[in-house]
């Protein structure tokens, strides 16, 4: 299996200092901030970028498990809210809500339900951030 690769350069300090990060494929790079990190400033921040990578695990993962169980999926939207608060002092990624809607011909919804719970423990991303609360809620479009 190949190793993914991302990367971050930092200039200054905690508070005013700033930050690029950088996908190796190419995709993605943008400025962060402390403003951006812990305030509404512009730019990402780490919080946002596990979220997408959270985000679009979740989502081929879903496909993949709804494509075993004998359904076609015509399309999965997933959206990662991930809350980052003071605990005893540090800043802690201290839940993940992953908002998924799928349209997918044919399917009951309490197997929807049943399927997408499931994927929510397993994929690769969850199991990797499993230390962190997790909900789900799962629509599945008529």
């Amino acid at each position: 299996m190949p190793v993914r690769k991302a990367e971050a350069v930092w200039k200054g300090t905690l508070k005013e200092g700033n930050g690029t990060v950088k996908l190796s494929g190419g995709a993605f790079e943008g400025a962060y901030s402390f403003s951006s990190r812990f305030e509404n400033g512009a730019g990402t921040n780490p919080e946002e970028l596990l979220g997408a990578a959270h985000a679009g695990c979740y989502s081929m993962a879903l496909s993949g498990s709804l494509t075993r169980a004998g359904f076609t999926p015509t399309s999965i939207h997933t959206v990662a809210n991930v809350t980052i608060e003071l605990v005893d002092g540090k800043n802690t990624i201290t839940k993940i809500h992953l908002e998924t809607e799928a349209l997918v011909p044919g399917l009951a919804d309490a197997q929807f339900q049943e399927i997408a719970e499931t994927v929510k423990k397993a994929c690769p991303v969850s199991v990797a951030l499993s230390s962190v609360p997790m909900t789900l809620t799962a629509r599945l479009l008529a």
